[in-house]
């Protein structure tokens, strides 16, 4: 008795299912579902791993930039010298206006850039305000930016890091703009480098562009108004000071009106 032959039809379904399940790949290259309907996961290609590593490293973050000391123009920061790591800035309310404030700043990291030590303090300069082109008697405070080396006073040296000349010749009184006594006002100085000489008593009288361009532009104890063309501050504050500024440091005063800082 013969065996009935398959067709070959029934043979090749089985292969055909095979292939399909061992390729993982529709007809179209699309990917197989599962029996679910979800798209099946394959291995991810080299490509995908790179764009994977660069969505986990965030890019790196920029160093940020020294810090400026605020409200100064490139003008004004360009005067002050490379080698200055202690700035006193005082800004004036306004061009006529005898009204000011300081702040002590420090250049300590230069990586970190300029930082605010000591202040806001209440200042008072020139009783007419300030001027680019200070002269004897105008009774305006020269803006700029000055060095400061010299100090001294009435009294006995607070401790001050700057080469302090005690002498009675510091001594002063009458009275101010506004009947204020002037008593004290020289207990402590320091000589802001405008028509001086660095290096010696703030008494000197040395002018060097002239008697008359003005001189003897100091910073002083206040004495509760403006003054000739100096700049005053509270006694206390006037000794922090003196003990503070460092030759070291190569300190600088900076000091104008806002609008003229601003340049």
């Amino acid at each position: 008795m013969s065996v009935p032959r398959r067709p070959p039809a029934l043979l090749a379904a089985p292969l055909l299912a095979l292939a399909l399940l061992l390729t993982g790949c529709g007809s179209d290259g699309a990917p197989a579902k599962t029996p679910e309907g979800v798209p099946g996961r394959g291995a991810a290609g080299p490509q995908s791993d790179a764009a994977s590593a660069l969505r986990a490293s965030p890019a790196p973050t920029p160093a940020p930039s020294p810090a400026e000391i605020p409200d100064l123009g490139p003008q004004t920061h360009a005067a002050i010298p490379a080698e200055a790591r202690q700035a006193f800035v005082v800004t004036g309310e306004g061009a006529d206006s005898h009204q000011s404030s300081a702040v002590l700043y420090s250049r300590e990291d230069p990586a970190k850039g300029w930082q605010p030590v000591a202040g806001p303090w209440p200042a008072h300069n020139g009783m007419a305000g300030w001027t680019d082109h200070h002269v004897a008697g105008d009774l305006r405070s020269p803006t700029g930016v000055y060095t400061l080396t010299d100090a001294g006073g009435r009294l006995p040296d607070p401790g001050a890091l700057l080469p302090y000349d005690e002498h009675p010749r510091f001594a002063v009184d009458g009275e101010g703009f506004f009947g204020e006594p002037l008593e004290g006002s020289f207990d402590y100085v320091v000589a802001i480098n405008y028509n001086r000489t660095e290096g010696v008593s703030p008494l000197d009288r040395t002018r060097p562009l002239g008697l008359e361009r003005g001189g003897g532009i100091w910073i002083h104890v206040d004495h509760g108004g403006p003054t000739q063309g100096c700049v005053s501050i509270p006694e206390e504050l006037m000794e922090e000071l003196l003990r503070t500024l460092d030759p070291a440091m190569s300190p600088v005063i900076v000091m104008g009106d806002g609008e003229t800082l601003g340049r």
